[in-house]
């Protein structure tokens, strides 16, 4: 017997609200905006660490994490903003998206803040431009930026990091699960040693976040 089974599929708008209590209540709906405000540069500039989700033409999707030092994302107007890329695995999955779908949703988080600031628009791929200058860290100057017309901008409340309990450190327990040397050797890379793999993802990983 499939696992999908007996399942009681959710087919409507109207069937959704039903079960949610009712529809959104107005302020819920009023406080999307097409622009930046104060607040939501403030929060901009505060942040370290964004997620980007993208889809592509067909329709699958990403969910790409962002860091780099508070206020990464460059403020370049009032409806737009540019995010730096940064040294990789070269996957660029979200980018590759962004080629043939570019919309997309950002997530913007600051530690010990359980609400959070989300970005809905227009995105494209930018390999050089004058602000390219203002995103340098460490005296890597990005090869490319993502380039984000806004569409919606909101924040979002603390509910999901309330009941998850991410900020408390005395839920966290990171020792239970393989190191990630551990989880490459399993999933990437099965050849390579542990002793390999552990040193390269030490300490020296670190020195490796900015270079090419």
């Amino acid at each position: 017997m499939s696992v999908l089974s007996g399942l009681v599929e959710v087919t409507s708008g109207e069937e959704l609200n039903e079960l949610l209590g009712g529809a959104p209540k107005q302020p819920v709906i009023d406080k999307v905006r097409t622009a930046l405000q104060d607040t939501h540069r403030q929060w901009l500039a505060m942040s370290p660490f964004c997620l980007i989700g993208t889809a592509d033409a067909a329709g699958n999707c990403d969910v790409s994490p962002k860091g780099d030092p508070a206020g990464f994302a460059l403020v370049l107007d009032d409806t737009t903003i540019a995010i730096p890329d940064r040294p990789g695995n070269r996957r660029a999955d979200g980018f590759r998206n962004v080629l043939g779908n570019p919309h997309v949703g950002l997530l913007f988080m600051v530690p010990g803040r359980g609400d959070t600031l989300r970005i809905n628009g227009r995105a494209r791929l930018v390999r050089d431009a004058p602000f390219f200058d203002e995103m340098t860290v460490k005296g890597h100057r990005p090869r490319l930026a993502l380039v984000v017309e806004i569409d919606q901008v909101f924040f979002h409340c603390a509910k999901a990091f309330m009941r998850s309990g991410l900020w408390r450190p005395e839920t966290w327990d990171p020792e239970t699960l393989p190191s990630r040397a551990r989880i490459v050797q399993c999933v990437e890379r099965p050849n390579e040693s542990i002793e390999v793999l552990e040193k390269h993802y030490g300490p020296e990983y670190a020195k490796g976040l900015y270079a090419e």
